[in-house]
């Protein structure tokens, strides 16, 4: 058994507060921004190291206000409605993956459609780049004491503070190793070749699903909503299934042809980028 050792305020300043938790997104943006600008800059990439600045402030953008939004709307909206000024104390935790991605999505639309690019294309090009910042933000969510599991005797379970006194399976690790660094590892090894537009995307939207949906078997579910049916359904199971499913068609839709070069500026059509 594990007694919760972290501190989730790394530094304080007077009346200044720095939380290990938005440290965490810190992290996970500058890596995502350098992984970017090495994509960028393989041959036949078609990417410029400036369309990546501008993609990754767009990002940004839609994952802070997506996710904000999505944690208030898919999970605590009374909450919220009862004390609307706790929507910006962000530090406090409450960021939905899922409001995240939509927030992401509006984002890559905007960018696809300034720059004249398609939307999977750009979908392809940022896939890699995003299981790094869940890795973070994982982390983030286990310093801060919130999403644990389910109570375990496992040796590595851990007690967390409001958990009670038993220890609890740490999800949060859990989904930090699934979504961050396994996903990771299988969108950079894919997108290493050319492949048919929309695959690098497809195989991001189901494996997180999946990944994402199985930790959720042991983690609990918030207290505010509970298990939606049959005893084990959750929220985060719920949202999970249309990624899966889109994840298949995208998968399926990429097979039916193969991935074609290009030869105008070494920018493949109908491909995704290097990684």
């Amino acid at each position: 058994m594990n007694i919760f050792p972290i501190d989730p305020v790394a530094l304080t300043i007077g009346g200044l507060q720095l939380r290990w938790y938005g440290l965490m997104y810190l992290a996970g943006f500058a890596l995502g921004w350098g992984l970017g600008r090495w994509r960028a800059s393989r041959p036949g990439s078609g990417w410029t190291a400036h369309e990546v600045d501008d993609l990754l402030t767009c990002v940004m953008v839609g994952i802070i206000v997506g996710g904000r939004l999505g944690y208030v709307l898919f999970y605590d909206l009374p909450a919220y409605i009862h004390d609307p000024m706790e929507i910006l104390r962000v530090w406090n935790g409450g960021m939905s993956f899922h409001g995240g991605l939509l927030g992401v999505l509006a984002a890559f639309w905007y960018f696809a459609r300034s720059r004249k690019r398609t939307f999977l294309e750009v979908s392809d090009f940022i896939a890699p780049l995003i299981p790094q910042g869940l890795f973070f933000g994982r982390l983030g969510n286990f310093i801060n004491a919130e999403l644990w599991g389910k109570v375990s005797d496992a040796p590595w379970a851990v007690v967390f503070p409001g958990g009670g006194p038993l220890p609890r399976h740490p999800s949060q690790l859990y989904e930090a190793l699934l979504e961050g660094l396994v996903l990771f590892a299988l969108l950079w090894i894919f997108s290493g070749k050319k492949r048919k537009t929309g695959a690098v995307s497809g195989l991001f939207a189901l494996g997180y699903g999946l990944f994402r949906s199985g930790v959720e078997f042991v983690r609990v579910p918030d207290a505010h909503l509970g298990y939606l049916a049959m005893g084990w359904l959750t929220m985060g199971q719920v949202l999970c299934l249309p990624l899966i499913i889109a994840g298949i068609w995208l998968l399926w839709r990429s097979s039916s042809a193969p991935a074609k070069r290009g030869t105008h500026g070494g920018r493949a059509k109908g491909g995704s980028g290097a990684p």
